[in-house]
């Protein structure tokens, strides 16, 4: 079970489930929905906030270099 607070573990889900996308263009929004759809994550849309998003996408982009 992750939770938005998983940032480490998403980044790495989110770098193998779509390893042909540039999280560096991303919006959050759309972040926000990829996080959302990935297989156990259990948290709260409300629950998240900018700076978790910014993170979780740096993680991400680091994860891809």
């Amino acid at each position: 079970m992750m939770i938005w607070t998983d940032v480490n573990e998403i980044a790495i889900e989110l770098y193998d489930k779509y390893p042909d996308t540039d999280p560096t263009y991303i919006l959050f929004t759309d972040l926000q929905k990829l996080v959302m759809e990935l297989e156990g994550f259990e948290d709260q849309k409300d629950r998240v906030n900018e700076r978790i998003l910014e993170t979780i996408q740096m993680l991400w982009i680091e994860e891809r270099d």
